[in-house]
């Protein structure tokens, strides 16, 4: 008999899963492997009590698999809260898959995939996200009728990023009225991180709106391009972070607003496209409200993507998209007024109503 001796260090990751602070009362984690495709894929399904959970497909090159399994629970939690503070009758999940998307990507690795997922009988309804184009959805449609968001020519609502770009569009007008008295974004300095698709369409509509924007992205041949198409300026300092501004939209990967950064912000409101930006949302959601930083709760403004794809399943149209969409001004404004009134977190604010929502539904089933 082999016995293994593992390291504090080792024991603390060894832990209990159900015990993460990520975890927070999942029902479901599935862990997928295919060592034909060299797929390695994680789905999360943290809550089902409004409707089967829908959230994205993330493909990223994680350093740990703790890492992706870290990244998928939050960002599965992340779409309950979503759903149920937009009105949809959808629970939260998320898939991440391990690996560079540029280099092990395949149809194959993605049909394998789409078969995990029609494993799980329409609890969990995959979606493009980061590192996926609205092509891989088609090709997971090829195993599984489980997914969302493929493109129009067969059916579907196509790319949500235009939609979700609005929808922070709408929230960060919003947030610009709550703390500067108008929405006009007109001569504000906004700085955006990340420029992919969301990123790049939030650009598109605050520059033509007039504002002053500055866009930041590790891709330079990327930067390049968007600041010639639409005339806005390339960030060049140092420190994103530490640059005076009134708006800044992060439009990456999550976490940006932590412990190394929160001080350095000279911004009056937070308003961008990313997943859990907080690092830590009971630590840095306070720290913001200390500051007099505005902070749009991300769950909310980023809906814009999975109201778009959740037609898909309702069937309604392209109007009541953009209806729905443009209604994320509104719930914003709201959610910002009463946790002013409160003495709140606007985050806490709008996990309170997502958390009603859901335990009135929950009531209604047991009743």
């Amino acid at each position: 008999m082999i016995t293994e001796v593992l390291t504090a260090n080792q024991l603390k990751k060894e832990a209990p899963v159900f015990g993460q602070l990520s975890f927070d009362d999942h029902e479901q984690v599935v862990f997928c492997f295919d060592k034909d495709t060299g797929l390695k894929a994680i789905i999360g399904v943290h809550n089902t009590i409004l409707g089967p959970a829908l959230g994205g497909t993330r493909m990223y090159d994680y350093k740990t698999e703790w890492d992706a399994l870290n990244d998928v629970l939050r960002l599965s939690r992340g779409m309950t809260y979503k759903s149920a503070i937009t009105g949809l009758n959808l629970g939260g999940g998320k898939a991440v898959i391990m690996g560079d998307p540029k280099k092990i990507k395949t149809p194959d690795l993605m049909r394998r995939f789409g078969e995990f997922v029609h494993t799980l009988g329409g609890k969990y309804y995959t979606a493009e996200d980061v590192g996926m184009e609205t092509s891989d959805m088609d090709t997971v449609r090829e195993v599984t009728p489980y997914v969302t968001g493929i493109s129009e020519a067969k059916g579907g609502a196509g790319n949500p990023s235009p939609v979700t770009a609005y929808g922070v569009y709408m929230g960060m007008k919003a947030s610009a009225k709550f703390a500067f008295g108008k929405d006009d974004l007109t001569g504000k300095k906004i700085l955006v991180q990340g420029i992919g698709h969301v990123g790049e369409e939030l650009v598109r509509l605050t520059a033509e709106e007039g504002a002053k924007v500055i866009i930041s992205d590790i891709n330079e041949e990327r930067l390049n391009e968007v600041s010639l198409k639409y005339g806005v300026e390339i960030y060049r300092g140092q420190d994103l972070y530490a640059e005076a501004a009134d708006i800044y939209a992060p439009c990456a990967l999550g976490a940006t607003v932590n412990d190394d950064t929160i001080n350095k912000l000279q911004v009056k409101v937070i308003a961008g496209a990313a997943n859990n930006q907080l690092a830590n949302e009971h630590i840095h959601g306070p720290l913001l409200q200390q500051k007099g930083i505005i902070y749009a709760p991300d769950f909310l403004i980023n809906a814009g993507g999975i109201i778009n794809v959740f037609a898909e399943i309702e069937k309604y149209g392209r109007d009541q998209i953009i209806t729905k969409t443009e209604n994320i001004y509104n719930t914003t404004l709201d959610i910002l007024t009463k946790a002013e009134a409160m003495g709140i977190t606007t985050n806490e604010a709008a996990v309170r109503i997502a958390d009603d929502r859901i335990a009135q539904r929950k009531k209604e089933k047991l009743s």
